[in-house]
């Protein structure tokens, strides 16, 4: 169902954890998840196409594309998955040209990068307070570059060592804690600083 013109103040789109959404309302932002799956947690969620709710008057949007067709972990299946990738790829140009003055776009390290453009920042969880390894790109329209908030000295890549079955893409989907307030943190209040400037 469509929100029509109803204003919220930031989509968290693609997130059916609720992390970064979450986190943003611990903050007292209106923040709305939208995904094809339902919501792991309680709160405000959209179930259903992203892309028929981008117009309806946000402020700002964060979003998590599918990394499946990608990310360079899938780049021997390229090849074989041609139609699925140009799919992705025009997914991700309608996220980014949605009508919302503030866009953080993020994927693994993969094919957007030389298919689109280089991203404007890669962080580690190890950035934000997580003792693990893995590189996430950043795309950044109207925000600025995340800030590292507590660097730990753990560099384990558990994300990759994830056992098999077919929960193992959901957990290594997953926001980390650190990231996700960091980004709540940061990039709620300096889109508050703008509105007030």
């Amino acid at each position: 169902m469509s929100h029509g013109t109803r204003h919220r103040a930031v989509l968290v789109a693609c997130e059916f954890s609720g992390a970064v959404r979450d986190a943003l309302r611990r903050r007292g932002v209106d923040a709305v998840s939208c995904d094809l799956l339902p919501c792991e947690t309680p709160g405000p969620h959209i179930q259903g196409d992203v892309l028929e709710h981008i117009d309806d008057g946000w402020d700002m949007m964060i979003a998590f594309p599918p990394c499946t067709h990608l990310c360079v972990s899938g780049a021997r299946w390229w090849s074989e998955k041609a139609a699925e990738q140009a799919d992705a790829l025009e997914f991700v140009h309608a996220l980014w040209h949605a009508p919302i003055a503030r866009v953080a776009l993020e994927n693994p390290i993969g094919i957007l990068s030389s298919a689109w453009r280089r991203p404007d920042q890669i962080i580690q969880p190890w950035m934000f307070g997580h003792g693990e390894t893995k590189a996430t790109c950043l795309w950044l329209r109207g925000l600025p570059p995340l800030v590292a908030t507590v660097f730990d000295q753990g560099r384990e890549a558990r994300v990759h060592h994830e056992p098999p079955g077919p929960d193992r893409w959901r957990r290594r989907s997953k926001t980390f804690e650190g990231v996700a307030q960091a980004m709540a943190d940061q990039w709620a209040g300096f889109a508050a600083r703008e509105a007030v400037a």
